[in-house]
């Protein structure tokens, strides 16, 4: 039997604040994670324009796709560093590998070369293959089945994850503009230095507090774990001009496709896993890989956060704070307000699920994926409202609509991905947790991947104008109510091959 199998139901973790201690480790290594993918989140595209365009706006298009296109592999990657930790060398040697993978290409992009920044990207997407998906299933691996505490301690973990996200644009954005007296991402360097210097930290902390897993997610024990990890290095080297290739030199459009040819090799697999362990498991992956589509169509429109609307900031938003012109609000900063609502909203969305979980009306895990996507509509709602009818003089909207879409997004995203999260370790067969969780991130990937191109739709050859914003957010609220309603009525029959998890 391998060390690497599930957590059992009677490992003492002790507690604290009502969960297994190790969770608050769990959480500030993917804070200062988060920290640094956030740091650099929001100034790729607009370094990518400036640097390699001259800051010509018919760059936009390439920039959306190129970053639609890194966002994808980030996840994509996420299923191999799944297989890894399952199979070959355990969770916690993965995230390890993968934190020290990260943090090298970090401080590679701050090079100012088109192909060795690309090559960068390549790295980090390799490495956070590793980390993202397996410190989340060592969250899931700290509760028994049947735990209730589980959504809670993801929901938790999430908080985590949103921490960084909104001290890291903040801090980045000072440290760019502020301290060094120029614009944010002119002075793209300080900001990926910052980020690498946050991934080191993530690597430090985990490497000093895995011991308080008490084996959970160290390597099998049936396998050489030193040529194991040789094993595993080789592969990420061989992986990085691949990603590379995949994103550079293929582009998002056939990238798109062969993420969807990767999704069906995943899905088989964990088909043919169901079918092995028995008719319920079975039904339980069919009720996974239905939930997966609808998770790819609400990142599709939720991940133009770092794209079109990167740009819908940085070009139509009037951020002038006191109309004076005594302050302009960085652009970089609207990235900090996804963050700071999941902050403020998680424990009160946290509570209703508790309370109405107590009064035997909490929804099923189905609806509160139908109340994100409905969410996310919402937002982009307020944006055609705002484009319509707010549009000033001088042809730029005000900044309320773009936080309150924000905001909207954010309350719909809590009602879907950390359940989503939770959702994967409660459904997916006991040998390939790993895995599963790589097919949820591959799903958020695929999504990605489709908001990329329809960023680039969006801005066209000439950059964003209020018409084609206009019409690519209205094709956006349309697209996702219509999903929503759908997933709604189908839940009950979801809920029945989902056999009694909730």
């Amino acid at each position: 039997m391998s060390s690497a199998t599930p957590t059992p139901a009677h490992t003492d973790f002790g507690t604290l604040w009502g969960h297994p201690r190790p969770l608050w480790m769990l959480f500030m290594a993917e804070f200062w994670e988060r920290f640094a993918f956030y740091g650099i989140r929001w100034a790729l595209t607009l370094y990518i324009v400036s640097e390699f365009y001259n800051g010509n706006a018919s760059g936009e298009g390439d920039a959306n796709r190129y970053y639609g296109a890194y966002l994808a592999l980030v996840y994509a990657t996420a299923i191999f560093g799944g297989y890894v930790a399952d199979r070959v060398i355990g969770y916690q040697r993965s995230i390890l590998l993968g934190a020290v993978v990260m943090s090298i290409g970090l401080f590679m992009i701050m090079i100012p070369n088109k192909e060795v920044f690309l090559l960068g990207l390549a790295v980090i997407v390799v490495g956070n293959g590793l980390f993202k998906p397996n410190i989340s299933s060592l969250v899931g691996k700290l509760y028994a089945q049947g735990d209730d505490r589980r959504d809670r301690g993801f929901t938790i973990f999430y908080m985590g994850i949103n921490i960084g996200g909104l001290v890291s644009p903040i801090i980045t954005g000072q440290l760019a503009s502020q301290i060094f007296g120029t614009p944010q991402y002119d002075n793209y360097k300080v900001v990926f230095a910052a980020a690498g210097v946050g991934m080191l930290i993530s690597t430090i902390w985990f490497f000093l507090g895995c011991k308080q897993l008490k084996g959970i997610g160290e390597a099998p024990t049936d396998k050489p774990a030193a040529k194991m990890l040789a094993y595993v290095i080789t592969g990420v080297i061989l992986a990085v001009p691949v990603v590379y290739f995949l994103m550079a030199g293929l582009g998002a459009e056939i990238l798109a496709w062969i993420l969807g040819g990767l999704f069906i090799i995943v899905a088989a697999m964990l088909l043919a896993e169901g079918k092995k362990t028995g008719t319920v498991q079975l039904h339980r992956v069919y009720a996974l890989l239905i939930l997966f589509a609808f998770n790819v169509t609400f990142w599709m429109f939720f991940e133009q956060a770092g794209s079109s609307f990167n740009f819908l900031a940085n070009n139509l938003v009037n951020r002038d704070f006191f109309g004076d012109g005594s302050y302009v609000v960085p652009t970089g900063w609207f990235q900090s307000i996804n963050s700071a609502a999941i902050i403020l909203f998680a424990p009160i969305i946290s509570y209703i699920w508790y309370v109405t979980s107590k009064m035997s009306m909490e929804p099923s895990i189905p609806r509160k994926f139908a109340f994100g996507l409905l969410g996310n509509a919402l937002g982009f709602l307020v944006l055609m409202y705002a484009l319509t009818n707010s549009v000033g003089t001088d042809g730029l909207i005000p900044m309320w609509p773009l936080v309150l879409c924000y905001v909207l997004q954010s309350v719909g995203e809590l009602c879907l991905s950390p359940i989503g999260l939770s959702m994967v370790t409660k459904l997916a067969p006991v040998r390939f947790v790993g895995l599963a969780m790589g097919a949820w991130f591959l799903s958020v990937a695929t999504g990605n991947n489709l908001s990329g191109l329809l960023a680039g739709h969006i801005s066209g050859e000439t950059g964003m104008t209020v018409q084609s914003a206009l019409d690519g957010f209205s094709f956006s609220f349309y697209l996702l109510t219509g999903t929503g309603i759908v997933l709604f009525l189908l839940a009950p029959q979801i809920n029945k091959l989902m056999h009694g998890v909730k």
